[in-house]
């Protein structure tokens, strides 16, 4: 269960940003900002994956009162670190290339 909701948090989310953003742009229906790179976005993409409240509230309701919430707050930290750190980064190298 943890590993589910860090997957989720680390990898789903930065994937379906970067994909929207890209689809948006290919079709001509959006532009990147001026200044701002592909890099830059997809790290603004992983900075998504930090999800508090929400994930906290929802996995508040589907599991209350079940060992499952605890695994769901651990999967929830742990992937918003990962995803705030990594996201840091990619933005950093991001904005230093333009």
């Amino acid at each position: 269960m943890t590993f589910a909701v860090i997957l989720g948090l680390v990898v789903g989310k930065p994937l379906g940003i970067t994909a929207a953003a890209l689809a948006a742009v290919r079709l001509r229906l959006a532009s990147l900002p001026e200044g701002v790179g592909w890099t830059a976005l997809h790290g603004c993409a992983w900075l998504g994956g930090i999800g508090f409240t929400m994930s906290l509230f929802i996995a508040a309701l589907a599991f209350d009162g079940t060992s499952l919430l605890d695994s769901a707050k651990v999967g929830i930290l742990s992937g918003s670190i990962v995803s705030g750190v990594v996201g840091g980064l990619i933005v950093r190298r991001g904005t230093r290339a333009t």
